[in-house]
C-alpha cells in the first residue's frame, strides 16, 4: 500500500503488478528462438504480441490500433479525438537470448496505469504505443519504431537487410503494411503533449542504495562505428618481420580503445569481430570489429572518438596496416525535460520515497526518438544485479506496483501542471 498525492491511502497495486509479471510471461512465450526470447520487427511474433497488446488495452478501457510503421497504439475510449495526447509506452520487441522486461515492462505498466485512469477527468487525452523496433536487431537500425512516430522515418531504410538478405520493404509486405506509408505513422508536435516511459534501469545504482525507483535525467549520445583492419593473408610460415597481421592489429586496438574510453569514463563496447579467412594456418589479412561508444554529451562522445582514432591510426601505422572506419549510427543525448522530470520525482515520492534518486542513463530508449518531437521524461525500475539484454532479467514484485504508482501520480502531476499552464514547463502550455 502507498500513499497517494495528498498523503492518504492508495490502490493496493500488488494484484496491478502480479498481473504485470504474469503479462510479461505471457509475452515471453511468443519467441523464434525454442530456448531463448527473440522478437524481431515485421515478424510472426511482433504480430502476436501486437495483437495480444490490443487485447489488453481494450481490456483498459482503450481502443487500439496498428500504425503504419507495425506499432500497436491505445487510446482512452471517452478521449475525443484532436485532443492533445500524454503518451505512455516503450517496446515489445527483443535481442536474442533476451530477457522479459527490457522494455516490456514499461509497455505493460503504461496499460495498467491507463486502466486506472480510465474515467478520470484529465485536460488531455491518454494513449499508449507499444513501439515496434527498438533494439534494431533485425535490419541493425535502432528505433525504427519510435523514430516513425516522431516523424523521423527515412525511405531507405526500406532498403536495410535482414541475415537472410530480406529487405525491411519486403518485410514490412509480408506483415501486411504499406513500406511507403510508413512514414504516415508521424504524429504532429501539436497533438502530442509529452511522453512518458517505465523502463529496468539496465544498471546496478538503484540496487546499491536499496532504492525501487530512479528519475532519469538524460539519455546518453551514443555511436556506432564498423572499424576494418587490413593486412595480408599468408601462410603461418611467414617471419614476424613480414607479416601484416590484421588481427593482432585489431586485439592492440581494443585494448587501447577499453582504456582510453575508461579513463575518460565514456563507455564503449565491442560486440562483434570477424576475421579473414579464418584458417588455423593462415595469417588473417582482414578483421572487422563493431564500436558502440557512448557518453553523457555528444561533446564528451566525441573527445573520446578522437582521442580514439588517434591511437588506432598509430597502431595501424606501426604494423602496416590499412583502416577502413565506417559510421553506422550517431545520436546526440537526450535531456529530459525538466517539468517532467519533476513530475516522474513526484510520482515517486507518492510511493513514500521522499529523496528520489536522479540517474543518467547509459543505455538508449525510444525516449531519445520521441524527444524528436515532444518533451519526454523517464521512470527507471530496479532490477537484480542490473542485469539486461538476458534471460536472468528480474525484477521485484513490490518494485512493479511502485512503478504503477510512481508513473499514475506522475500522470496526475502533468495534468495539473498543463491545467495551470506552468511557465516552467512550456511543452505542457495547453
Amino acid at each position: 500500500m502507498t500513499l497517494g498525492l495528498d498523503g492518504t491511502p492508495a490502490i493496493d497495486s500488488l494484484p496491478a503488478a502480479q498481473r504485470v509479471l504474469d503479462r510479461a510471461d505471457e509475452l515471453a512465450r511468443h519467441s523464434s528462438m525454442e530456448d531463448g526470447i527473440e522478437r524481431v520487427y515485421l515478424s510472426p511474433e511482433h504480430a502476436r504480441v501486437n495483437a495480444i497488446a490490443a487485447s489488453w488495452m481494450r481490456e483498459a478501457g482503450m481502443h487500439s490500433w496498428q500504425d503504419s510503421a507495425g506499432n500497436q497504439c491505445g487510446r482512452r475510449s471517452d478521449d475525443p479525438e484532436g485532443t492533445p495526447a500524454l503518451v505512455l509506452g516503450s517496446h515489445l520487441d527483443t535481442v536474442p537470448g533476451a530477457g522479459r522486461y527490457d522494455g516490456i515492462l514499461g509497455v505493460l505498466v503504461a496499460i495498467e496505469v491507463a486502466e486506472r485512469l480510465e474515467h478520470v477527468d484529465l485536460p488531455f487525452a491518454l494513449e499508449v504505443v507499444a513501439f515496434a523496433d527498438e533494439e534494431g536487431t533485425r535490419f541493425g537500425a535502432t528505433l525504427l519504431g519510435s523514430r516513425a512516430f516522431a516523424g523521423g522515418w527515412k525511405s531507405e531504410w526500406n532498403e536495410l537487410e535482414d541475415a537472410n538478405g530480406t529487405t525491411l520493404g519486403e518485410a514490412a509486405l509480408a506483415f501486411g503494411l504499406d513500406p511507403e506509408r510508413i512514414p504516415r505513422a508521424a504524429r504532429k508536435p501539436e497533438d502530442v503533449v509529452a511522453y512518458l516511459e517505465a523502463h529496468i534501469e539496465q544498471g546496478p545504482s538503484l540496487e546499491r542504495l536499496d532504492r525501487a525507483l530512479g528519475v532519469v535525467t538524460s539519455i546518453a549520445a551514443a555511436e556506432r562505428r564498423l572499424i576494418r583492419v587490413v593486412g595480408e593473408s599468408r601462410h603461418c610460415a611467414t617471419p614476424w618481420e613480414l607479416r601484416r597481421d590484421a588481427l593482432q592489429g585489431a586485439s592492440e586496438m581494443i585494448l587501447a580503445i577499453d582504456q582510453i574510453a575508461r579513463d575518460r569514463n565514456s563507455p564503449a563496447t565491442i560486440g562483434h569481430i570477424t576475421v579473414e579467412p579464418d584458417a588455423v594456418n593462415v595469417i588473417p589479412g582482414l578483421a572487422e570489429f563493431s564500436l558502440d561508444l557512448r557518453d553523457a554529451t555528444a561533446a564528451g562522445r566525441d573527445a573520446t572518438w578522437e582521442a580514439i582514432r588517434r591511437r588506432i591510426r598509430e597502431i595501424a601505422l606501426d604494423r602496416s596496416l590499412a583502416l577502413d572506419i565506417e559510421t553506422t549510427h550517431a545520436a546526440p543525448e537526450m535531456v529530459c525535460a525538466p517539468a517532467l522530470r519533476e513530475s516522474i520525482a513526484a510520482g515517486i515520492r507518492a510511493t513514500g520515497d521522499e529523496t528520489p534518486l536522479d540517474l543518467f542513463s547509459v543505455a538508449g530508449h525510444d525516449a531519445m526518438a520521441v524527444g524528436e518531437l515532444t518533451d519526454v521524461a523517464m521512470l527507471f525500475v530496479r532490477c537484480a544485479g542490473g542485469i539486461s539484454h538476458h534471460k536472468d532479467e528480474s525484477v521485484r514484485l513490490d518494485d512493479v506496483a511502485a512503478s504503477i504508482d510512481a508513473m499514475h501520480a506522475a500522470v496526475l502531476d502533468v495534468a495539473l501542471r498543463y491545467s495551470a499552464g506552468d511557465a516552467d514547463a512550456p511543452g505542457l502550455v495547453p
